[in-house]
């Protein structure tokens, strides 16, 4: 599993990234519920798959610790497209390998265009192209 850092479940809000089950997810909505008698707050937290859009759900206490996914933002050039998928070199390591094409970016992504890449935990995710 890629790097994380633990912070506080209470301080996190929507659009903040989130590992749940082992997922990197995107917080689309939080509930909190008020402490009981002798309780502590509870918060449910909906986080939605960054690589599968699934939704999954965690109910904590307010001061309990979740890992959040370090994002490593990074620049890589395309060197050949096929299909849906682009061959590409990073940057700085030039390692090459293998980036599915969100249908966002299709019409923008070609031969030689330099794109922006996320690593999230162990996957790799295109997010921008950039203009040369």
């Amino acid at each position: 599993m890629g790097e994380t850092k633990p912070v506080s479940i209470g301080g996190l809000k929507k659009g903040n990234y989130i590992v749940i089950e082992e997922v990197a997810c995107k917080v689309s909505d939080i509930q909190v519920s008020r402490p009981g008698k002798h309780g502590h707050a509870k918060i449910r937290l909906t986080g939605v798959g960054l690589m599968d859009g699934k939704k999954r759900i965690i109910v904590a206490p307010g001061h309990d610790n979740v890992d959040t996914p370090i994002v490593e933002k990074r620049t890589a050039q395309v060197l050949s497209l096929s299909g849906d998928k682009a061959n590409v070199m990073d940057n700085e390591s030039y390692e090459t390998f293998d980036l599915d094409i969100p249908a966002e970016l299709k019409e923008q992504c070609k031969d030689g265009v330099q794109i922006l890449y996320w690593i999230i935990l162990d996957d790799k995710v295109m997010k921008q192209v950039q203009n040369g």
